[in-house]
């Protein structure tokens, strides 16, 4: 007779199923109380997080403004996140299949258009968890888990005429927040709530010393959130900001305290290998200034600045907090034959350092493109994104963020409630383009990364 095997230990057990996708942990805590409990431990969480952390991703939030709600449908896909792409040749293109996780994301009692003025829509993303509050007359933002689609609604907040809002993490007690910032020339409050179970969650008001307006989305780091600020008096006879108007808010997500770093112009921030970095091209200028009183942004910048742009970029790191000592740093590259710098936007910064740009929109049977920046080699490579599909009637928006993982540390079948997508028109269904279903067809069967150059 044949000797049994041994029967594996638990910890090899949890080490497997930690290399999972979210979705496959889920249907082994299916299986029995036991399992559960056992995939619900600190240790399996962050055993997970740690192997989701060394294979990040790029995800794409695509906001289908051609849906027959006319506004507010939503897609997320994802793709490998490359922390080494660069070849001997920049002007070669890598290709890299998307992987498809929700469409058609559209919770029938909530609104989530989208618009490219930070005015009028709030973006976040955080540790697995991604956030939107895109109308302010309905007052009711969401947060969502991209990869399984299941979302929930958080409470009512009445906003006078902006929605400022802010979506922060603490890694300490692993706690997700959203900050409300009230319009600084207006009536009403500031107020923080602390997402969790829907009978425990209410806002709560919330004093910040300085009186500013909203220059920027935020990003959060190490606990804090970061954005953009502009102190001057929008009543004062005052043409243009001067030097000193604008600051960094940082709001401290743990303590829930605000502090400032004064800077010197308009800038966009990011997460630059765990630090605070403002990044702008040398004639950056303040747009949501510029095209306040426009919804759409990026319909601005074609139709407003067709000429050339700089191609001179600008990156400060923030290397000692306390002394508020920047590292400065400047770059310039010969244009790339498709990147055309008023076509993209900055997504953030891998954790090697490489600066990522995406373009903002997506056009079906067209390429979609990022950018991967190598500071140290100075070296931009392009890299395609194939998978979308053709199902898009119109030009989409896209909000692309980098390094995605998945936390579990976020009860998904407690807090978040499943989405169902509407059933599809089945020509949508068979809409993609042979290489888009290629492509993703091979990642399914392998479940690896694949790249190949044209």
């Amino acid at each position: 007779m044949m000797k049994s095997s041994p029967p594996m230990s638990i910890e090899l057990i949890l080490e497997i199923i930690s290399r999972l996708p979210g979705d496959a942990v889920a249907r082994f805590r299916c299986v029995s109380k036991q399992w559960a409990s056992m995939l619900a431990t600190p240790y399996f969480k962050e055993l997970f997080l740690t192997n989701s952390s060394s294979k990040p991703r790029l995800l794409f939030a695509i906001a289908d403004d051609g849906n027959h709600k006319g506004r507010g449908e939503w897609c997320f896909f994802s793709s490998p996140q490359l922390e080494d792409p660069y070849e001997k040749s920049s002007s070669s293109t890598l290709v890299s299949a998307a992987e498809f996780h929700v469409k058609k994301f559209s919770p029938e009692e909530i609104e989530i258009d989208h618009y490219s003025n930070i005015k009028y829509f709030s973006c976040g993303y955080n540790s697995g968890l991604i956030y939107f509050h895109g109308s302010r007359y309905q007052g009711k933002p969401v947060i969502c888990n991209p990869n399984t689609g299941r979302y929930a609604v958080l409470p009512y907040m009445y906003t006078y005429r902006k929605a400022f809002s802010f979506f922060g993490f603490d890694p300490i007690d692993k706690q997700y927040k959203v900050l409300y910032m009230a319009y600084a020339s207006g009536p009403g409050h500031h107020y923080i709530l602390t997402f969790g179970a829907a009978a425990d969650m209410s806002w709560r008001k919330i004093k910040c010393p300085l009186r500013h307006e909203i220059r920027s989305d935020g990003v959060c780091i190490n606990g804090v959130v970061y954005y953009l600020g502009d102190t001057r008096d929008p009543w004062d006879n005052i043409n243009g900001a001067t030097l000193s108007d604008y600051v960094i808010v940082c709001f401290h997500v743990r303590s829930e305290k605000f502090s400032f770093i004064h800077v010197e112009r308009f800038c966009r921030l990011i997460n630059f290998k765990g630090k605070l970095a403002m990044i702008y091209w040398e004639d950056d200028f303040d747009i949501y200034e510029a095209a306040t009183s426009d919804l759409d942004v990026d319909q601005y910048l074609d139709d407003d600045l067709v000429a050339d742009a700089n191609y001179e970029l600008h990156v400060w790191v923030l290397e000692d907090v306390a002394k508020q000592d920047w590292s400065k740093h400047t770059y310039t590259w010969s244009t790339d034959k498709v990147f055309f710098r008023r076509h993209v936007y900055i997504a953030g910064a891998t954790a090697s350092g490489e600066i990522v740009f995406s373009m903002r929109k997506y056009t079906s049977k067209k390429p979609f493109y990022v950018f991967y920046f190598n500071p140290e080699r100075n070296i931009l490579q392009r890299v395609e994104v194939q998978g979308f599909g053709e199902g898009f009637k119109n030009p989409c928006s896209v909000r692309t963020f980098v390094n995605h993982v998945e936390d579990l540390h976020v009860n998904d079948f407690e807090l978040l409630k499943p989405f169902h997508a509407p059933f599809e028109d089945p020509e949508l269904l068979d809409s993609d383009s042979d290489s888009d279903r290629e492509g993703r067809d091979k990642g399914k069967k392998t479940g690896m990364i694949h790249w190949s150059l044209v």
